[in-house]
């Protein structure tokens, strides 16, 4: 099993490395019509894969193949394309929205057609009167209330017979199949009744008008309400796509001038002044700000910005006036490339999903078949009037039968479930990996940078005379200035973040192995461990122990010496972040087991382990042997995550059945994992198993729905309660039904835009 899910896993990202293209669907309108057009696509020659998100009717193609062909071969299926030429996502989106508008104004216009001739029918039928043909007057008024009907199927009803045309002459069948042939029957049954009653025995003798118009009216009513919830899921990409400024102020000629975005390039200089939008990403050059990036990363609280730093386009600079040098421009972005995956993800099917996609493929020529026998039954074994029986039956498990919800259960789902964990900072690759996360039993978490924050600082200053803190370091770090070892920057970064002005060394000298030594401002200075103090005569006794207690805390202690006589214990350590020890409780409180690896040795691991709660732990672990323990426990039968922020966790992470990258580590990681944490939080490892299994759950909710409504319903339609209950459903029952199964399935799928992953 985790053999087939790895494979799955490569091809999925292997697509994606893929030229794509996306392309506009128009006519399509259920799982079947989603079958028929990637099947035809995938037969194009130099179409690798082809995925349609009938969610927000587009599918993208990864391969080589000319646009014309696949154009082409979408037509020869029985609907339209257009190649969807705008890069811009924000114009592609309200492009979108415009033709929504349109198209939600027709089926508006449509449903009041069909609804005003159906509604009166329908009272008429309940509260006065049969609707049988037995006179001259009776004929007269019904073949006018027919000709209107008509009307009716024209006006309002033509898209579902020009598409099941176009399905006929293709050799398929779909939702329109279902419906023309539905209302089509009942219309053309009426008809006859009222042009020769007398071939049409007088029991039978029904018209059935008020059902072809009211099943047109209600469809349509239906694909109204659904087109206006659907446009409620792309609100996460919509948001993400606000994120982009429309100009950038440029530095041109020592003078600032706003340009549009799209012309802004590499090594530009860019002007940003509180409360503006950082238009692309790059580094800063000038200035000191704190930054707002938490509609990237989720994270809430401003981040530092000096010379030197990133900075990100979307993100929002709070305070002060900065100057940046751009970096990466356009599609290049960091933003850019978020809403690409986003995107990526939302069209991307879970295995739950490409599997209601074969169902419906092959649902709709069995219901064909099922509406015909039950007809046949009616007409052999059924009472009287057994013409109007089969005709109401066949007419009924057609209609009902219609599997528009089955189609939108997972997509609706996905896009919603992809977009919520986007805006908590997570980023979901593809399908695959918003399935496969909701079923992961352990947890591998890198230490350093993952659990803590990889950046050494100085967390203790044990004093052995007289002078405080600042002055034994600000003595420190002015020797560790000419040392390259990278606890010397540590050192020097610690007194840099307390203002400290270093002063000159002299005479500096590195003793191999053990530490540093020089002068500073006229004072002897010694600077490591405790070999070169005791190689020094320095007194340590009464400190050996102090110092000992560090190092079992998963520190590294330094001595300090002053003009021959120890001044302090600089303590460095690896800090563990804040949230670390909350955050790996939450995945212990929902059954995971948690796992550590590090390179580090036993017992720093052990201290670390120790302070964060995980009882399972591998030390002095080299690259190579990460990837051997997720293989590991992947022969133990777990569902392996693997969390990583280096280059040295990109096996691990491509092995793993779900890989998480720490967002702020490193380019080859976060290309390696199926998931990406955009900051640095391990709490958006448990937000993102949270948001997965909610996902899951309500595709889950979606389907079993849609099933219970199609197999339930297509027996009962069909008449098998008759002889027990003498219950036979109305057509115009099974229409009403059908419309409002889909809105039901994409008002259920909203209910993710509420989830709140932090309470789960």
């Amino acid at each position: 099993m985790q053999s087939n899910t790895k494979q799955t896993k490569d091809k999925a990202q292997e697509n994606e490395k893929q030229a794509l293209e996306y392309l506009r669907i128009q006519g399509a309108s259920c799982a079947s019509c989603v079958s028929k057009i990637e099947g035809a696509l995938r037969r194009v020659d130099g179409v690798e894969e082809a995925v349609m998100n009938l969610a927000q009717s587009t599918v993208s193609i990864s391969g080589q193949a000319p646009v014309e062909a696949m154009i082409n071969a979408i037509k020869a299926a029985g609907y339209d394309a257009e190649s969807i030429t705008d890069s811009s996502d924000e114009a592609v989106l309200d492009e979108k929205d415009k033709a929504d508008e349109v198209y939600y104004q027709r089926l508006t216009r449509e449903m009041w057609i069909a609804l005003s001739l159906g509604v009166p029918l329908m009272l008429y039928g309940l509260f006065v009167g049969e609707m049988t043909v037995s006179t001259t007057t009776e004929r007269m008024v019904w073949l006018a209330v027919g000709l209107l009907t008509l009307g009716v199927m024209f006006f309002a009803g033509r898209h579902f017979y020009i598409g099941a045309w176009k399905s006929f002459v293709n050799h398929s069948a779909n939702m329109d199949t279902l419906i023309a042939l539905g209302t089509g029957t009942a219309w053309v049954y009426s008809m006859f009744v009222v042009l020769f009653p007398a071939l049409v025995p007088e029991m039978a003798r029904h018209v059935y008008f008020e059902a072809t118009a009211m099943i047109i009216g209600l469809i349509n009513l239906g694909l109204a309400l659904e087109l206006k919830a659907r446009g409620r899921t792309s609100e996460a990409i919509k948001r993400l796509i606000g994120l982009q400024p429309k100009t950038a102020r440029l530095i041109r000629d020592g003078q600032e001038v706003d340009i549009a975005i799209e012309d802004v390039q590499l090594g530009d200089r860019v002007r940003v002044r509180p409360g503006e939008k950082i238009s692309v990403d790059g580094v800063v050059v000038e200035g000191r700000t704190a930054v707002d990036e938490s509609m990237l990363t989720g994270e809430p609280m401003p981040v530092e910005k000096t010379a030197g730093d990133e900075v990100v386009a979307g993100t929002i600079n709070k305070s002060g006036s900065i100057l940046f040098e751009a970096t990466r421009v356009g599609k290049d972005t960091a933003l850019a490339q978020i809403i690409e995956m986003v995107k990526r993800a939302q069209n991307s099917k879970p295995p739950i999903g490409r599997l209601a996609d074969t169902i419906s493929g092959y649902f709709v020529p069995v219901v064909m078949i099922i509406a015909v026998l039950s007809a046949l039954v009616w007409l052999n074994f059924g009472p009287d009037p057994r013409i109007a029986f089969a005709i109401v039956s066949a007419t009924t498990v057609l209609i009902i039968a219609c599997p528009c919800a089955l189609g939108l259960a997972t997509p609706m789902s996905v896009m919603v479930g992809v977009g919520k964990a986007a805006e908590a900072g997570v980023l979901i690759r593809n399908g695959e990996a918003l399935q496969t996360a909701s079923k992961v039993t352990a947890m591998i978490l890198d230490k350093t940078g993952t659990i803590t924050l990889g950046e050494p600082k100085v967390t203790h200053i044990e004093l052995a005379l007289g002078s405080d803190d600042d002055a034994v370091l600000q003595l420190a770090a002015s020797l560790e200035a000419g040392s390259e070892h990278p606890l010397a920057l540590s050192i020097i970064q610690s007194a840099r973040e307390r203002g400290l002005a270093l002063a000159a060394v002299e005479n500096f000298q590195a003793v191999a192995g053990h530490g540093v030594q020089g002068v500073v401002s006229g004072h002897s200075l010694l600077f490591g461990n405790e070999r070169l103090m005791r190689d020094s005569s320095i007194e340590i006794d009464s400190y050996i122990e102090k110092a000992q207690a560090m190092a079992a805390d998963a520190q590294t202690p330094m001595y300090f010496a002053v003009d021959g006589k120890l001044a302090a214990i600089i303590a460095v350590s690896d800090p563990i972040k804040d949230d670390s020890i909350a955050a790996i409780k939450r995945l212990q409180d929902a059954g995971i087991r948690v796992v550590m690896l590090t390179g580090d040795n036993r017992a720093t691991a052990k201290a670390v382990a120790d302070k964060v709660g995980i009882t399972e732990y591998f030390a002095e672990v080299l690259p190579d042997q990460k990837s051997a323990k997720v293989a590991e426990l992947q022969r133990q039968g777990e569902i392996v995550g693997m969390t990583g922020d280096g280059i040295n966790d990109a096996p691990a992470l491509a092995l793993a059945d779900v890989g998480f990258a720490i967002g702020t580590g490193t380019d080859v990681a976060i290309e390696s994992a199926d998931i990406t944490l955009m900051r640095g939080s391990l709490h958006g490892l448990a937000d993102a198993i949270a948001v997965s299994k909610a996902t899951l759950s309500n595709i889950k909710q979606n389907l079993l729905g849609a099933f219970i409504y199609n197999f339930a319903g297509v027996p009962v339609a069909a008449g098998v309660l008759y002889p027990f209950f003498g219950l036979l459903l109305s057509p115009v029952i099974a229409g009403a039904a059908m419309a409002f199964s889909s809105l039901t399935v994409v008002t259920n799928a909203n209910r993710l835009r509420f989830f709140n992953a932090q309470k789960h």
